[in-house]
Order: structure tokens, then sequence, then C-alpha cells
């Protein structure tokens, strides 16, 4: 879309974060550290009307009807307002990517080659409901030397607002332009205006569900790096430790059911099903779980609901879905047919058993005897994330600083030409 199409206000603010983002691009480490370390601290200072601006869209949310693993995403407190401050602090702590060699080499001639990192420019995300990604996106950007443009769901407008006039007037207090980050706000329209910004925007990033994600991927003439649904499967093997296997299960599907990396549905190794099927239903009922599974493991405990035909959806809440499979092969096949390409997980002492699932799993994480709930930015040290990569190129998996940058060629010489 030529820029003249863009809606004028959307253009001048795309212009704006551009400029911005030239003094980014500049900045030192100590600089973006100093920065982000002044948004966390307004963050904290602004804690009390960032809560209430969420109570606000809570209770909005609950009145349209959002289910409560929405309402789990959209809601703030003090802790939750705090942990965005610590992502801000951890990731001002993280090694600036900014300039790194990622390869350098002298040809016969002597001209010297290298290949560093670089910011993108202006960066623009387009999510659903979780007003913590305001932060956690701004703050990525910035220490990557980029703007960023944010484009929440109206259902955490408010929230975003008092956020958003937080994080600038830390980067005010640093010296900074409020460019830097900002949102885009307006109807449906104003999606579509940054789907095809192309120009202004460098790269769009959609965070949310299916619908969400794909609108964005199939419309946008920005390039997009595709964040994915969780439809995570746990497979328990023959020789699993039933112990460690019931552990995680119930921390993979129970410690927070609303995220993308819970557990959706397990598979069980037909000779072990006898014995772990009733003490998987028994601790997963106790934890609030409903069970629904194939008609194998529906005649092992009757306490399990039959499922229905859809193996594929991620269901974000209390239900797990149970399936007995006879072999590692059967396991592999049905992930491959039913995962999103987000977390896979295998439970096993067999060695071999463990090396196949690592590399016949098409996923961007794959995990033995541990729990999906470890693949997360956090958790990988990469202080916040900006969403979790289900797409082969550019980035995979959780991303964080480094996958905000892209790189470009550096070649020196002192007066070589080609022959």
């Amino acid at each position: 879309m030529p820029t003249e199409m863009i809606f004028p206000a959307l253009a001048d603010q795309l212009r704006a974060a551009r400029t911005a983002a030239l003094v980014l691009a500049g900045l030192t480490d100590a600089a973006k550290r100093t920065a982000l370390l002044a948004m966390a601290d307004a963050l904290m200072a602004h804690c009390d009307a960032i809560v209430a601006a969420n109570q606000t869209d809570v209770d909005a949310g609950r009145a349209a009807g959002l289910t409560d693993a929405l309402i789990d995403r959209l809601s703030l407190d003090p802790g939750r307002v705090a942990g965005m401050a610590d992502g801000l602090r951890q990731v001002a702590d993280l090694a600036d990517p900014v300039g790194q060699v990622v390869r350098g080499w002298d040809i016969a001639n002597g001209v010297h080659i290298e290949q560093r990192r670089v910011p993108f420019g202006v960066i623009g995300v387009i999510y659903e409901a979780r007003p913590n990604v305001t932060a956690d996106t701004a703050g990525l950007c910035l220490k990557a030397g980029n703007a960023a443009v944010l484009r929440g769901s109206s259902s955490a407008i408010t929230s975003n607002r008092a956020i958003m006039a937080a994080l600038r007037q830390g980067l005010a207090t640093a010296g900074l332009p409020g460019d830097a980050v900002s949102l885009v706000e307006g109807g449906h329209e104003a999606t579509d205006q940054l789907m095809r910004a192309r120009g202004l925007v460098d790269l769009l990033i959609p965070r949310g569900g299916a619908g969400l994600i794909q609108a964005v991927v199939t419309g946008s003439q920005v390039p997009v790096i595709e964040t994915g649904t969780g439809n995570c499967h746990l497979f328990v093997d023959a020789s699993a430790d039933v112990d460690r296997s019931l552990a995680i299960m119930l921390n993979a599907k129970t410690q927070r059911p609303s995220v993308c990396n819970a557990l959706e549905t397990m598979l069980v190794h037909a000779d072990l099903a006898g014995t772990f099927v009733p003490l998987a239903v028994e601790a997963l009922m106790a934890a609030g779980v409903t069970v629904h599974g194939d008609p194998t493991a529906v005649a092992l405990d009757d306490r399990i609901e039959p499922a229905g035909p859809d193996w594929d959806t991620e269901q974000l809440s209390l239900d797990l879905r149970l399936a007995i499979v006879p072999s590692l092969d059967a396991a592999i096949d049905f992930i491959r047919a039913h995962s999103s390409g987000h977390s896979e997980t295998i439970m096993t002492n067999d060695l071999a058993h463990q090396r196949r699932f690592c590399t016949e799993v098409d996923a961007a994480a794959v995990l033995v005897n541990a729990s999906s709930r470890f693949v997360d930015g956090g958790q990988f040290g990469f202080g916040a994330e900006i969403g979790i990569s289900t797409q082969k190129l550019h980035a995979r998996g959780p991303m964080g600083l480094t996958e905000m940058t892209t790189t470009k060629y550096i070649i020196s010489g002192d007066g070589q030409v080609r022959a």
C-alpha cells in the first residue's frame, strides 16, 4: 500500500516511530539500560493507576462474556505489574546484541567481511488481551534498537493506555523520544492499515489466538513472524518413571492452563496405560481437570469422559485429552497429525526412544522428561519474550532479544577492486 493510502494520523505515527528508531539504533548499551530501568521504575510508580485501569477492562470483559482463560490473560494485579517491571530490568541486564559479529573473514585480496547484528527499525506487534505484552515488547524492542508500534485489543485498551503512559514517562526521564513506543488505536481499519504499512513498518508480529495469527499472516503486506498456538502433547512412554510423569503432567496442565505452553493432549503407551491412567485420572481430577479420552482410555477408567472429534484445538482450560497409543511410532504419527508445532514432550528412560522423538518430532521445542511450561523466554534466560515462533524462518521458539535483530554485512578494504 502506498504511503499516501495510509490514514494520515497513522502514517504520521509510523514516521515518528521511524525517526525514533534512528535514535535508538545509535544508542550505547549503557544508554539503553538507563532507559529500561527508568521505564521499570515508572511502571512501579504508576502501579495503582495501572491496576485500576485494568479493573475497568476486566469488568467490561466479564460483562461481554469473555472466557475465564481470557480474563486470566487480561488481569493485572500489583504482583503482575511488578513482574512486568522485573522483566524490563532483566532485559536491561542482558548482553546487547546490536553490533555483535556473527562471523567474519578475509578473502584472498585482503578485503575483510563481517556479518553484524543490527536492529530491524520499526517493529509492529498485534496482540490480544494480555496487557503485559505492552511492556515486554517495548523493552525487548528498545534493547535491540527498534521502535515498537503496538496494536493491542480493545478488551485491554484502558490497561494499555495506562502502561504506555508509564513507559513513555520513563523514556522522557532517560532523555529519549517517546515515539520509541506507541499504541495504534482505532477500529479494525487501523489494524488493516498497519498490516499494509510496508515501507513504514519493517516487521510485524501477531500474538494471540489462531484467528488473529492467521488473519495477520494471510493479510499482511509487511513481513511477518508467525507466533503459534500451543496444542502441546505429552507422550508417556512404556519405560517412563510413573511418579515423575505424574508430576510433570500436573505441572504442564495445571500450573497455568490458559497459556500456550500448557499441556493439551496426553498420549500413554499401551504397555503402561493400565498402571498409569488410573493414577493420572485421580491426580488430574483432584486438581479440577476434566479428562476426555479416546475409546481405549474410556474403557480403562469410567471417570474419563468420551472425547469429541477435535484433537487439534488449543483449549486453554482445565480440560485434558487422553489417547492410548501402541508404540512410539504411533505417538509420533499422532503428534505429526495434530501438533501446532509449539512444544512436544516425551517421558522416557529409553535413550533410543528419546533420540528418535527429538529427531522425528517437528516442533519449535521438544522436551525430554521436563514440563512444557519451561518453553518460555523468561525460563530460557531471555528476560521478557515477545512470543513463541512456530515458523522456521529467522526465528523459532521463544523470541527474545537476539530474535529482535537482523544482520547486515560490512565489507572493509583499502582500495581493492574486483578483477
